[in-house]
């Protein structure tokens, strides 16, 4: 069976930019039986968890930890939608398992479309600090609850590729317990499952799934989850060609998101297949946006360089979709990298108000 098919983007949802006042009207339209609120951010803003299935295997997800990634919120409101018609394949699965999916865990940080929350704190690197208002209850109602999984979901930049060439459209990660890495029997049970996702996504997207590096944060949550005991499970959306608003990564994250319940409920724990895990390719930080080569720039002295670009995601209040600032990211020779659209500058005239670039500030150039 392949979800793909019948895959349907929530209409309701038609933009990267999600207001949180927008999904809370849903949920509360579409789910009031099904969602509680769990607590109330820094400005006071609610925090939903929905909670479908009735079988034997207990996950918890949570998106929108950081604001600007909305993908994961994306995904769970397209699965929805998708299995509404499906009625045979959604009722095998939530016979299987009990999800409850936290929505938008940062809604202060989605609404102004920021990685922050409204403390300007990271909720990711805020595990044992605990100084967040919204991080407290994520870890409450995982004290409170039996949980056999977790599934922590967030997106990554446009940089990364699984072979310099394909953009790492879906990264996954078994975070590591320690800093040595040690492969433990929670790891284990992580990585059978994302090997199994992986092989689904192969058929699919061929070499567009990476690796996310399984460094140990000390302070990150995925890894004192998993440390704590909850095998837990990174999801990072990223790029796909010529698709910043992520509508095709956003498909993808669905159907890797049913894939991904699916397995748990097939393996209930199970460690089956797990050393495939590590022929997933790792993650590349490879690229830029764009890329200007061959610039020659207006001094006194022969001077001719690559330009790289970066865009910079950015909310303005009472609009309905992000818009890309294009920055300056690097300027000198950048041949070990590549961009996703690169422009041959030579014989071309660099024009400018000041002789050089600056870097991380917009872009003010042309090339004509």
């Amino acid at each position: 069976m392949n979800f793909e098919e019948f895959y349907k983007p929530n209409p309701d949802f038609p933009n990267r930019y999600i207001a949180p006042e927008k999904l809370f009207f849903h949920l509360q339209n579409n789910y009031s039986d099904l969602i509680t609120e769990i607590g109330r951010s820094y400005l006071d803003q609610p925090i939903y968890c929905l909670s479908i299935g009735n079988g034997s295997v207990n996950i918890i997800a949570w998106s929108q930890m950081h604001g600007n990634e909305s993908n994961a919120t994306h995904a769970m409101l397209d699965l929805l939608f998708s299995l509404e018609n499906k009625s045979e394949i959604k009722n095998t699965l939530l016979s299987q398992i009990k999800l409850d999916f936290i929505f938008m865990l940062n809604p202060d940080g989605s609404q102004r479309w920021t990685r922050l929350n409204a403390q300007e704190l990271d909720l990711n690197r805020d595990f044992h600090a605990n100084q967040s208002f919204e991080l407290k209850y994520l870890k409450k109602v995982i004290a409170e609850r039996s949980y056999d999984y977790a599934l922590n979901l967030h997106e990554q930049r446009t940089i990364f590729t699984t072979d310099a060439i394909h953009p790492a459209t879906l990264s996954f990660l078994a975070p590591s317990e320690d800093a040595e890495r040690k492969i433990t029997e929670n790891r284990k049970k992580c990585m059978a499952v994302i090997s199994e996702v992986n092989d689904a996504l192969q058929q699919l997207i061929p070499n567009h799934v990476g690796r996310y590096s399984d460094e140990f944060y000390p302070t990150s949550t995925g890894d004192n989850f998993i440390k704590t005991g909850l095998p837990t499970i990174l999801f990072e959306g990223g790029h796909f060609q010529d698709d910043y608003l992520r509508k095709e990564t956003r498909k993808y994250y669905t159907v890797a998101l049913y894939y991904a319940l699916n397995s748990i409920a097939k393996l209930k724990g199970e460690t089956l297949g797990w050393e495939k895990y590590f022929n997933i390719p790792e993650n590349i930080e490879s690229h830029y946006d764009l890329i200007y080569r061959n610039v020659k720039l207006n001094t006194d002295h022969e001077c001719i360089l690559d330009i790289a670009v970066q865009y910079k995601e950015m909310y303005e209040e009472g609009t309905d979709e992000i818009t890309f600032v294009p920055y300056v990211a690097a300027v000198g020779d950048v041949k070990k990298r590549k961009g996703w659209k690169e422009f041959d500058c030579t014989g071309k005239k660099f024009i400018s108000e000041t002789k050089y670039p600056k870097l991380d500030e917009v872009v003010s150039f042309k090339i004509e």
